[in-house]
């Protein structure tokens, strides 16, 4: 049987997708129709974003870790957070965890590895960019990660937050960001982490001037793998 999937969710749309990747390709791996079983449980977004905004990474820990907890009673066996900017707290989870998890940057930097990237340009919230998250994920595979100047920084957390949370796509957000990579492109990117996993709603390789690595999807397309691998 394959493992139980267990979603820690933070944003309604990040992991609305990444549970729609579980059921809209589970079937190449097991059949028509079929996927793991799933599990979701997530903290309202706006306790996450008071202790981001006080730098409370201890508490985003203990979120993270009480819907660990109350995924492991319902038969998770394997947890995953589709959010990239809570991962900052990820050292104080999983030591203290009741199942194992996925690391997104983890996963995101083996993909840009195999794909042969180096230089990857890093979007997301504000919180994400200026932290680690992405940086040692990359420096441990020996690529490199370029941060958004400060304005890039500012709109596209005010992009992320005010409209791609509540689902809203705006056609100038859209063109700003489109912008934002593509001077990321000319200072010598080769490729760029959606590292929102709201941003794949309205950037993908069809509209971005770099590559795109999709966080959310190659999540879920590793826990997918992990979850009916043969060999676990």
């Amino acid at each position: 049987m394959p493992l139980h999937i267990g979603i820690v969710a933070c944003s309604a749309e990040g992991a609305a997708l990444c549970y729609r990747t579980f059921c809209s390709e589970g079937a190449a791996l097991l059949g028509p129709h079929a996927h793991p079983q799933v599990s979701l449980h997530g903290h309202s977004l706006a306790e996450y974003v008071d202790c981001l905004d006080r730098g409370d990474l201890d508490g985003v820990a203990e979120l993270m870790l009480d819907s660990a907890g109350r995924l492991a009673r319902c038969g998770a066996d394997l947890l995953i957070c589709p959010d990239n900017t809570i991962h900052q707290a990820f050292d104080r989870v999983a030591a203290r965890s009741p199942l194992p998890w996925l690391h997104i940057a983890d996963v995101v930097a083996d993909a840009a590895r195999a794909r042969g990237f180096l230089r990857l340009g890093i979007t997301g919230t504000r919180w994400l960019v200026e932290s680690d998250v992405y940086p040692r994920a990359l420096a441990a595979r020996a690529m490199q990660g370029m941060r958004p100047r400060d304005d890039e920084r500012d709109d596209t957390h005010r992009i992320i937050m005010d409209e791609l949370v509540a689902g809203r796509i705006v056609p100038a957000s859209v063109a700003r960001l489109q912008r934002v990579l593509a001077r990321m492109k000319v200072d010598g990117c080769d490729a760029v982490v959606l590292g929102c996993t709201e941003l794949p709603l309205v950037i993908d390789d069809s509209n971005s001037p770099l590559p795109t690595l999709d966080s959310t999807r190659l999540l879920a397309r590793a826990a997918l793998r992990r979850a009916t691998a043969t060999d676990r």
